[in-house]
């Protein structure tokens, strides 16, 4: 895919792995615009990178993500919709009752699975007229094999990762043009999870892979160990769930 010119839309584009890539679809020659829930964060963003467009939009309202769908459309469309805005809560124990675990999960799917669906809805008809489109779901090594920490973040990513691979399969059948890309990230140094001792990948050798894997037409990017973890949970699951649970992962349990 080539991506010079084009105009790509990142949710949660003002902080962390949306930041980095913004400045980099910049870069390459890339038309960008950002949202995100901080008019802060979305300033410093404009301040860092004045040519990025920033509206400020929080993906899990509905108002919001038409409102968006409008402005986006008054703009001249989009080329690229990348969804990257995610969220996570503090881990609980599941197996104390407690209404917290509702209201985490409910947050979290809302966010990271529902909100793609409503704004892959919103952007489908738009990205179908344009000569070569695309869209960008980011999932997760998470998607593959669960963790105690993060159950229901696992639990959204899982479901956005089935989704995708239909997603990409109906839009064939439809004879769609619109490419499906899902991006899946090992550990990434961002906010969500600075306090986590365990590897990290850096936002900017993600990005870096990304930018590649479009570029390749590569519709699963998997970076870091996801790779690793995607063979070995098919052959050796219990070894697998065992390195993304180590047993003193327990006592991070609330």
């Amino acid at each position: 895919m080539n991506l010079k010119n084009k105009t790509i839309l990142i949710t949660g584009g003002s902080a962390g792995i949306g930041l980095e890539a913004t400045k980099q679809f910049i870069e390459i020659g890339a038309k960008v615009i950002i949202t995100g829930r901080s008019q802060d964060k979305l300033d410093a963003a404009k301040k860092l990178y004045p040519n990025v467009i920033a509206i400020k939009s929080d993906v899990a309202n509905e108002e919001d993500a038409i409102s968006l769908y409008k402005q986006v459309k008054d703009l001249g469309g989009i080329d690229i919709l990348y969804n990257n805005a995610g969220v996570g809560v503090m881990p609980l124990n599941l197996g104390i009752a407690s209404n917290k675990h509702f209201e985490g999960a409910a947050y979290e799917m809302n966010i990271n699975y529902l909100a793609v669906i409503r704004l892959n809805n919103l952007f489908l008809d738009m990205l179908k007229s344009k000569k070569e489109s695309a869209i960008i779901n980011t999932t997760s090594v998470l998607s593959y094999v669960p963790s105690l920490l993060e159950a229901t973040y696992s639990a959204t990513k899982t479901a956005l990762a089935f989704y995708t691979k239909t997603l990409r399969e109906h839009l064939r059948i439809a004879n769609s043009k619109v490419k499906v890309f899902e991006l899946l990230p090992p550990a990434v140094e961002t906010e969500l999870i600075a306090h986590r001792k365990i590897k990290k990948m850096s936002t900017e050798k993600l990005i870096q892979g990304l930018i590649s894997g479009l570029q390749k037409d590569q519709y699963t990017i998997r970076m870091g160990y996801t790779g690793t973890f995607y063979y070995l949970n098919r052959i050796f699951p219990k070894l697998a769930f065992s390195l993304v649970n180590p047993k003193n992962a327990e006592k991070h349990l609330q």
